[in-house]
């Protein structure tokens, strides 16, 4: 029985990945170079210490201004943030959460200042009882314990929590800790191949939290890669 939910951040509750991304298409191929989502998947929701302009300069065979690129980068993707809200459906599935009496947690390999700015700033702070952030372990997803200690910290089991995630290495993480895991992949997450999950919505707004409650409360089979209830 599920009595907790735990979910990620970034390009799950607020779609900054695919900002990210196209921002970083954007600068390459004014370069006359492209960063391929095979590569920038890898490190899509964890740590990897992947630099993006020393691949491009790796591409282009020579030196660039890495500083002058941080700061194109930045304020592209400020711009971009600016009109960015929730994605559809997620404040409906936290007030559904509320309602229904479970406990809400959130797990980010993302650091605590980045996450609770976004969350303030979009209203959402207040809706979680626990938030884990990479500031709270000694390794990011994949690896499992983020969610393993936001589970610690609701006061359940593992097996009692559902996660929500967007990317492969999040997915990876929720399973890893022997919990459900929905996966709602974003417009970049979405062309990468997932290994292991319960479900998979294209948008929260999809199904209402309590039938999808229902349906994975009723599954009697473990799940196998790529399953769709």
């Amino acid at each position: 029985m599920i009595k907790a939910l735990i979910f990620d951040f970034d390009g799950l509750i607020l779609d900054t990945e695919t900002h990210e991304y196209e921002v970083l298409q954007e600068m390459f191929e004014e370069h006359g170079s492209t960063l391929p989502l095979s590569v920038w998947g890898k490190v899509i929701g964890t740590a990897a210490g992947f630099k993006p302009f020393a691949y491009l300069e790796e591409q282009l065979g020579r030196k660039l201004d890495h500083d002058e690129l941080t700061a194109i980068r930045r304020a592209r993707f400020e711009q971009r943030m600016k009109t960015e809200t929730a994605r559809p459906g997620v404040e409906a599935y936290l007030a559904a959460a509320k309602e229904l009496g479970l406990k809400v947690g959130l797990a980010s390999s993302s650091d605590f200042k980045w996450v609770s700015g976004h969350l303030k700033e979009l209203g959402l702070f207040d809706e979680f009882e626990v938030i884990q952030t990479a500031d709270d372990v000694e390794e990011v997803k994949p690896n499992p314990e983020l969610y393993l200690k936001a589970a610690e910290h609701l006061g359940v089991e593992p097996s009692e929590c559902l996660a929500f995630e967007d990317s492969v290495n999040g997915s990876i993480a929720a399973k890893r800790a022997g919990m459900k895991c929905v996966i709602v992949p974003n417009k970049v997450t979405g062309a990468l191949l997932f290994e292991e999950y319960d479900h998979r919505l294209e948008s929260m707004a999809e199904m209402e939290l309590e039938l999808l409650l229902q349906r994975l409360n009723n599954q009697n089979e473990p799940a196998g890669g790529n399953s769709i209830v």
